[in-house]
């Protein structure tokens, strides 16, 4: 189901068309973080090539490789030399969806999940083996089930890729990553909701403990974990044999909170980001970046007043999971909304604040004037910043009320001169998903009819 809009355009350009659009400058932010992987098959071949690694597999058998949802940098090249190590060791991999409830908790859903992320028989080399049925491998001591994917447990062996970082809803030794892809991605939408049936509360508590049935019970080989830099780019790649797991995860999790990017801001009146999908983050932007959580369960990132949110990648094809973390958002993102592939996220997870809908604004420039006017800065410029998504933070724009914050910061540089938020005689952005274009005076003029 989609949904369409009577927006009541001549009553909020009444309220909002005096609002004045601030000017910006776009900046520079020198990320300080590990460089990254330059050959992703080499750094796979040298993984799979030690001893322990090898000895974990045998020729002739049928290996399931795990593959998630998350939007991870290069991943096709991953998942592809993955599986050519393991036929160089005389094994028969295959792809099973790793993923929870995404893709609308169906098969075919999952199978388009990783197309759109460019995992595909034919880029990886494998055939790929969709299934939400489970079975149940054991149950904890303190009786919850643990259940895996059906195809992965007919294998000889299971091995799975996974991103470990900070995770958006909950902190733990265990967050997003291994453990996390072994109960909810290979549990499928049963193991997504027997780890969210308490709460986030009672996360950091469940994932590791239904991870230790799994791995006792379940013929799970290794994860290769995946560490990206501050620019979205993997800069480690670990292949961690299973009986390692649980012991070596919660070092490379810090490492990963390390290297992750941040705002380098404390305060902001408004945030506006252009674009949010589950390819930048399971929560469409990372909570952690923008200070926006769904959850009391943790904080983190800078205190922001009002947010907004322009739009949806394609790649998440109408997932908008996190889009009622906004205040704000625009017709355009609405109309994108895809309840059947968005809902299931918030029933599974059993928080539903991330699946509504925001204010519904017909335009980019009444989003902006819809924020700035709530923003509560009485008597002062508004600090307004302007981000393409929560993974690209290298740049981006602000108004002047910030710019001696930017030129106290060591890592930040003005690189434009100010000017007007270039927008289309219509109100939107002429660079949605670039900030850092500047318009004329004509152009803005334009944009407000």
């Amino acid at each position: 189901m989609r949904i369409s809009f009577e927006i009541p355009e001549a009553i909020l350009e009444g309220l909002l068309g005096g609002v004045a659009m601030p000017e910006m400058v776009r900046v520079r932010y020198a990320l300080k973080t590990p460089a990254p992987i330059a050959n992703i098959a080499s750094v796979v071949s040298e993984q799979m090539a030690r001893s322990e690694i090898r000895a974990l597999v045998r020729p002739g058998q049928r290996i399931a490789i795990g593959v998630g949802s998350r939007g991870i940098a290069r991943l096709p090249e991953i998942v592809r030399a993955l599986v050519r190590e393991l036929r160089a060791l005389d094994v028969e991999p295959f792809i099973v969806p790793a993923m929870g409830s995404h893709g609308g908790a169906t098969a075919p859903g999952q199978r388009e999940v990783l197309a759109h992320l460019g995992v595909t028989e034919e880029s990886v080399g494998a055939p790929i083996v969709a299934d939400m049925a489970t079975d149940e491998v054991g149950t904890t001591d303190d009786g919850i089930s643990v259940k895996l994917d059906r195809q992965a447990l007919k294998a000889d062996g299971i091995v799975f890729v996974a991103r470990v970082k900070a995770h958006t809803a909950f902190r733990g030794p265990y967050e997003s990553g291994l453990c996390k892809m072994i109960t909810i991605g290979l549990g499928k939408q049963a193991g997504a909701a027997a780890c969210h049936a308490a709460g986030f509360e009672d996360m950091a508590r469940r994932v590791p403990l239904l991870a230790k049935v799994a791995l006792a019970r379940a013929p799970i080989r290794l994860g290769l974990a995946v560490l990206e830099n501050a620019r979205d780019e993997p800069y480690k790649i670990l292949a961690v044999p299973a009986n390692q797991i649980m012991a070596d995860e919660p070092a490379l999790l810090e490492e990963a909170k390390a290297a992750m990017p941040r705002i380098p801001f404390d305060q902001l009146d408004v945030l506006v980001i252009d674009q949010i999908g589950k390819n930048i983050s399971g929560s469409g932007a990372d909570p952690n970046v923008t200070g926006r959580f769904a959850t009391s369960v943790v904080s983190a990132g800078p205190q922001v007043n009002k947010q907004v949110i322009l739009d949806l990648t394609a790649e998440t094809d109408g997932n908008a999971t996190g889009i009622g973390l906004a205040d704000f958002t625009t017709v355009r993102a609405a109309r994108k909304v895809d309840f059947g592939r968005t809902y299931p996220n918030g029933l599974t997870s059993t928080v539903m604040r991330s699946m509504a809908l925001p204010m519904v604004l017909p335009s980019d420039r009444l989003a902006f004037a819809a924020a700035l006017q709530t923003c509560n800065a009485v008597g002062r410029e508004p600090r307004l910043m302007r981000i393409a998504n929560t993974l690209h933070l290298h740049e981006f724009t602000v108004s002047l009320s910030l710019v001696d914050d930017v030129r106290a910061h060591s890592s930040l540089e003005v690189v434009a001169e100010p000017g007007p938020i270039a927008l289309d005689s219509d109100g939107n952005l002429r660079d949605l998903g670039t900030p850092g274009l500047i318009g004329t005076g004509s152009e803005i003029a334009a944009g407000q009819h």
